[in-house]
């Protein structure tokens, strides 16, 4: 097995260039030194240096040097990472679903801390599928995740729901255009009459609007069962369904200020010109959330503080999330 100290006498042979010396720098005498040549050099299956005239290295030598040396590099600064979290305290990594509102997310993730939990933490955003494989792994500690998804053994605080809004293209308000696909020819002569005829109002106009534009979506791998809860709950309106899928919320907004999408949102601040924003009420979309971990793993993390801390976080959002909706 290559070793971090096959590296190191490896690295004081090409930079010495002499192998008494070599064994000086890594500590040791020239026999051991020479032994852990021979094994680095039948781990990889070339010669490394050649011997012949002093001590020179082969070209598989002179290539595999500078990997040795970021190699190398790499373990230090892992060591010296280690040693500031370990100086500071118990680390907490924290993962946040994409789709938790920036605003919210920076509250959440800061409420340990204000809440006296004596941990530095770090915060990544990826999406459910894989905060759940973290969490399940040991990388991350706690995660916000969207609900529904299959936990595989890992326990969940209770969901909280966020109200959601409509964007959606305010040309397309009161427009009446047809969703990709669907013709005039579909409709019945009352509804073509009535969108001749009549006038809608605001409200009416946007979901028209919305229910003939595709929805704006993250990919479905991403959080399945959540996905299929979306489109499921709109299917059961009646409404047909098109989607589109987006790389995050911001290319979704693009695609709405361009006039070729709606996106449904948490983020009460997003928005753009062009854009029409209204609670989606009509169905209810909340955007559903829970805090998951490994509660094997927890109490070792010495992070049970911190998961009652982030489901009571999580609740107050729910709680002023609903009264700014109002």
């Amino acid at each position: 097995m290559l070793t971090e100290r096959h590296l190191e006498i490896f690295v004081a042979i090409a930079e010495e260039g002499h192998f008494g010396d070599a064994a000086q720098r890594v500590g040791i005498t020239q026999p051991p030194l020479s032994q852990g040549l021979r094994r680095l050099e039948a781990l990889l299956g070339v010669r490394l240096f050649d011997r012949e005239r002093g001590v020179s290295l082969t070209e598989e030598g002179a290539a595999l040097l500078p990997h040795a040396r970021r190699a190398l590099s790499a373990l230090v600064e892992l060591r010296d990472t280690g040693a500031r979290e370990g100086a500071d305290g118990q680390r907490l990594r924290l993962g946040l679903s994409p789709e938790l509102p920036p605003r919210l997310g920076a509250t959440v993730a800061a409420s340990p801390v204000r809440a006296g939990v004596r941990a530095r933490v770090s915060v990544v955003t990826a999406p459910t599928a894989t905060l759940l494989t973290d969490v399940s792994a040991g990388r991350l500690d706690l995660a916000v995740v969207r609900h529904p998804a299959v936990l595989h053994g890992l326990s969940a605080g209770p969901v909280t729901l966020l109200p959601t809004w409509l964007l959606v293209p305010d040309d397309a308000v009161g427009a009446g255009r047809f969703a990709p696909g669907e013709t005039d020819a579909g409709r019945s002569p009352a509804h073509r009459s009535q969108d001749r005829t009549s006038t809608p109002g605001p409200r009416a106009a946007g979901a028209r609007a919305a229910r003939r534009l595709p929805y704006a979506v993250r990919p479905r791998a991403e959080a399945p069962a959540a996905h299929d809860l979306f489109l499921d709950t709109l299917a059961g309106r009646g409404q047909r369904v098109e989607t589109v899928a987006v790389s995050d919320e911001r290319a979704g907004l693009a695609l709405v200020a361009a006039g070729q999408a709606v996106l449904v949102t948490a983020d009460e601040s997003l928005t753009a010109d062009g854009v029409v924003r209204r609670p989606a009420t009509a169905p209810a979309l909340p955007l559903r959330l829970r805090v998951v971990w490994d509660a094997r793993r927890l109490a070792a993390a010495d992070a049970a503080e911190a998961a009652d801390v982030l489901v009571d976080a999580l609740a107050s959002a729910h709680r002023t999330s609903a009264e700014a909706a109002r």
